[in-house]
């Protein structure tokens, strides 16, 4: 009997429906499709390529262990000893230690160079003629033929070398990895920089021996890894690992917004289906139907509509992940030949997640309803509620103030974590106008409806009457399109806030005329020739990686998560660069020393003169003392340290850009000389400080595209939300047009509605924008004003106002086709 009544009332109202179905849908879809993404973090990873045919490979953790969280990714190799491959030798096995150098064609193409020996753990099989004999002979894989002359450089220092083999394996390389070079043994341990030390060791087992095995129990205490399957493939293309971190924050990050909005927008479509009923349960609860009942009564059917919607919804989440996956892969956030993790899972937990957000909505919605006596329910159904709750006025004012004083964090702390407070006030204050919607509304109508009132107009009377009458229906319609015009705007405009003060801070601070760069670095040798071409006056080699920060006494503990980091030699800085030091010396900065940005000082809680806890690139734990604090922490990095303590803890121990000061008049002198150099690049400051815009730009597009996917959803909501309000109303067009008003007059009064509906979305969602945007700008320059593109904002506005429009539009004409009294009748 209930499943029949059910079914019935699903029929009889199926726009209200359709509206729940359609979020539900939406919601599951996205859910899935982040949910593939966070699992592919977990269990995703890249296929080996040179280590395909081992049966196991060796290696030292990559990754700091973290209690209770994602393990964090050094940014450097580390290196597996001598001593623990001496102990594998003993094995019944073939051992094959690996070492990688990075070279560098005449055309600029990288390249990876690795001894001959370790073509066998691939395997890679000779083609034509024969291994390397000699230090000036190679074998190729791709692109050089049998007896050529090839010039390969390392650290931007050329050698001439003899193609003597071309080599091919089964397995197939990514185009998008640098192509192998094999090397004599003595040729590749010359260019290697760790003495005593290799990258990985593969093993080879015989038939029916297993190595894994036989390597964790030699190894047993040492902390060595062995890996196997696609583990492998892991230890020989680190980013793979960077990658699986940067999916798990990424996705957690953005799923946690996502579910925030799905449960914002289930709730407000299943609230306005529910009001829109109200007629229904005022007449149930006047015959007798208990609170219980109407309760049961919902939940029945938001849980047919929800669990039809979240199976539905669910299934096209995994070619959304797919999607997001290509276009991460090209931002650079992962490698183009990781491979996503797909399983039940996310499907299974989409479903699990959007019915019970949509049956929780759903007893909240239905609680007003259900608990009115039945006078009051008869009353209410024709006039709606007469004023918010005190609870709901009280919960959005501690929401609003909550996100206001988020907002100004940053005029009091410094560092991420002020920025990050700033940024996610723009949800308290989204919470606080959803709630106190239709009290702002109100207020905002009493201040343009005077003017319609007094206009003359029968189509803008009706329509500042209905605004005033009704501030609760014209909140809902509101609230979504505030919504979307807000977190567009912080999203986008916090981004380009942070871009633009890097790049400015970027230009500052670099005061060098050139900067010197080669496809695979620069080897220190070359650093002398470089600061001896005539008109050179000062020359400051710079190495960029990653730290990260030990919190204090708790050495092998959580860290946080990676701050950049530079090194330069503070004997050329002075010429070169201006760090807009604000404490300390930069000249101290030699030996076991570090400086650090006012933020990373914060972030540290490091002080000049104390010492500070940092695993370096390759997992090193040092203990520097800080000797200087400054403020172009955004465009250098939050560390500073001495060149060479982040260089011999680098994988390849090569100089990543050397700054060049020219002697007055000399600055292009000076680059055609460097450009002799192999593989040498120079760059002037303008097209140094372009470069840096463009990565920051790759970068923070993830961010936007994700956000545009979010966006996506939302604008289905709000036409969602919009298309079944305006639905609502058709009793109402029927009466108007009986008592005499026309079609057109009708249309125009909505027309009218719109525009004040957009109008106000603009204001509301604009205001509920700049105090997150304000607080951004303060934390990252100091000053409160954002770098907001006009165009980006037009844009924003100008899809949210056409949306507004089209989604009242086209279902008031579709009220109006209908035979007023037809309309009545069934409403």
């Amino acid at each position: 009997m209930m499943k029949a009544h059910t079914f019935a009332h699903l029929k009889a109202h199926r726009s209200g429906f359709i509206a729940v179905f359609v979020s539900v849908f939406c919601a599951a879809l996205l859910t899935c499709g982040l949910g593939v993404l966070l699992e592919s973090g977990v269990r995703g990873g890249v296929s080996p390529h040179l280590y395909a045919g081992a049966d196991a490979v060796v290696s030292a953790p990559q990754a700091l262990e973290v209690k209770e969280d994602a393990d964090q990714p050094f940014a450097e190799r580390v290196l597996l000893d001598g001593d623990t491959v001496r102990k594998l030798d003993a094995l019944d096995v073939t051992v094959v230690p690996d070492i990688s150098v990075p070279v560098s064609t005449a055309e600029g193409v990288v390249l990876d160079a690795h001894p001959w020996n370790t073509a066998q753990l691939a395997p890679y099989s000779l083609t034509d003629g024969r291994a390397p004999q000699s230090r000036d002979e190679v074998v190729a894989t791709t692109g050089a033929a049998l007896g050529e002359r090839i010039t390969l450089a390392h650290g931007a220092i050329a050698d001439e070398y003899t193609v003597v083999g071309t080599a091919d394996s089964a397995s197939v390389p990514s185009p998008d990895r640098p192509a192998l070079v094999f090397l004599d043994h003595a040729e590749a341990e010359r260019l290697w920089p760790h003495q005593n030390s290799v990258t990985a060791v593969g093993l080879i087992a015989p038939e029916g021996v297993n190595a894994a095995a036989l390597a964790r129990d030699a190894l047993a205490g040492t902390g060595a890894e062995v890996s196997t399957g696609t583990a492998r493939g892991g230890i020989e293309f680190l980013d793979a690992g960077a990658a699986r971190t940067q999916l798990i924050v990424l996705c957690a990050t953005f799923a946690g917004l996502a579910l925030m909005v799905s449960m914002f927008v289930v709730s407000s479509t299943l609230s306005l289906s529910i009001n829109a009923r109200r007629r229904e349960f005022a007449l149930l609860r006047a015959i007798g139907a208990t609170t219980r009942q109407v309760h049961v009564m919902i939940g029945r059917e938001v849980l047919l509509v929800a669990a039809a919607a979240a199976a539905l919804g669910a299934v096209p989440g995994f070619l959304l992940a797919r999607f997001l996956g290509a276009q991460f892969a090209d931002a650079g956030v992962m490698p183009t030949d990781f491979a996503l993790a797909y399983s039940p899972l996310p499907a299974i937990a989409a479903f699990l997640i959007c019915v019970l957000t949509a049956r929780a909505a759903a007893a909240i919605a239905a609680r007003r309803p259900a608990k009115l006596d039945p006078v009051e329910a008869l009353r209410e159904s024709e006039s709606g509620p007469a004023k918010l709750s005190r609870g709901r006025i009280v919960t959005g004012l501690i929401f609003g103030a909550a996100g206001l004083g988020a907002c100004i964090l940053p005029a009091f702390l410094p560092g991420s974590v002020a920025a990050a407070g700033a940024g996610s006030s723009a949800l308290l204050l989204i919470f606080s106008v959803a709630l106190l919607g239709p009290l702002l509304v109100r207020g905002i109508i009493k201040v343009i409806g005077g003017p319609l009132r007094r206009s003359g107009s029968a189509s803008k009377v009706l329509a500042a009457a209905n605004a005033e009458s009704n501030s609760r229906r014209l909140s809902s319609a509101v609230v979504p399109l505030a919504l979307a015009i807000a977190l567009g705007s912080v999203q986008f405009f916090s981004q380009s806030t942070v871009a633009a003060e890097a790049t400015n801070q970027s230009i500052k601070g670099v005061t060098a005329d050139l900067i010197v760069g080669a496809p695979a670095g620069i080897a220190p040798a070359l650093l002398d020739s470089i600061a001896s071409v005539p008109g050179v006056s000062a020359a400051n080699p710079v190495v960029r990686s990653q730290v990260l920060p030990v919190p204090s006494g708790e050495e092998g503990g959580s860290a946080d998560s990676a701050i950049a980091a530079q090194g330069i030699d503070a004997t050329g800085a002075d010429a070169t660069l201006d760090l807009a030091v604000t404490e300390g010396d930069l000249s101290a900065l030699t030996g076991d020393t570090v400086a650090v940005s006012e933020d990373g000082a914060f972030t540290l809680g490091a002080k000049v003169g104390q010492r500070v806890d940092l695993y370096l690139g390759d997992g090193t734990l040092v203990h520097p003392m800080v000797v200087a604090k400054y403020g172009r922490g955004l465009g250098f990095g939050d560390v500073t340290m001495p060149i060479e303590t982040l260089r011999r803890h680098s994988t390849d121990a090569l100089i990543d850009t050397v700054l060049v000061a020219a002697e007055p008049g000399r600055s292009a002198e000076v680059q055609q000389s460097l450009l002799s150099f192999p593989s040498i690049a120079a760059l002037n400051q303008d097209q140094f400080g372009a470069a840096g815009e463009d990565q920051r730009r790759m970068q923070s597009w993830v961010s936007i595209l994700a956000v545009l996917v979010l966006l996506g959803y939302l604008a289905v909501a709000v036409v969602n939300t919009l298309v079944a309000a305006t639905a609502e109303r058709s009793r109402e067009f029927a009466l108007l047009q009986l008592v005499g008003s026309r079609t057109r007059q009708v249309r125009a009064m909505m027309r009218i509605e719109s525009l004040m509906v957009v109008g106000i979305a603009v204001v509301v969602g604009s205001l509920i924008a700049l105090p997150p945007l304000m607080g951004i700008a303060v934390a990252v320059s100091g000053q409160p004003i954002p770098a907001i593109s006009p165009a980006i904002y037009g844009a924003i506005v100008a899809v949210t106002a056409v949306l507004g429009f089209v989604s009242i539009a086209i279902p008031t004409r579709a009220a109006l086709r209908k035979n007023p009294m037809d309309g009545v009748r069934n409403n």
